[in-house]
C-alpha cells in the first residue's frame, strides 16, 4: 500500500459532498468534500506501488483546462485503470455541483 498526496489550484469550495465507487477488484472509491478556497487537495491510498507519476499525469490532464472547485478528495484504489479513475472523479464532481 502506498499513500500519495497532490495539490492543485482551485476556485471556491464545492457546494456538497459525494461518495462514488466501491473499493473492490479493479475499482476504487472516491470521497469528495468541500475544501479551502483556492486549493484542491487529493490523497490517494493505492494497492499499486510506484504509480505516483501515473496519478499525477492523470490529475494534471483533468485539471489543465478547467478550474476545479476547492475540494478535499480521498481516493481508495484497488488497481483501477486510469479510465475508471477519471470516470469516478467526473461522477463525483457532478454530484458536488461542479459544472
Amino acid at each position: 500500500m502506498e499513500t500519495l498526496s497532490f495539490e492543485f489550484a482551485a476556485g471556491q469550495p464545492a457546494r456538497g459532498k459525494a461518495l462514488v465507487g466501491v473499493v473492490g477488484s479493479g475499482d476504487l472509491e472516491v470521497l469528495l468534500e468541500p475544501g479551502q478556497a483556492g486549493k484542491l487537495a487529493i490523497q490517494v491510498v493505492t494497492s499499486v506501488n510506484g504509480a505516483e507519476q501515473r496519478w499525477k499525469s492523470l490529475f494534471e490532464r483533468m485539471f489543465r483546462e478547467q478550474t476545479p472547485p476547492a475540494l478535499n478528495i480521498d481516493i481508495h484504489d484497488f488497481g483501477a485503470t486510469p479510465g475508471v479513475v477519471r470516470l469516478r472523479l467526473e461522477q463525483g464532481l457532478e454530484e458536488v455541483g461542479h459544472d
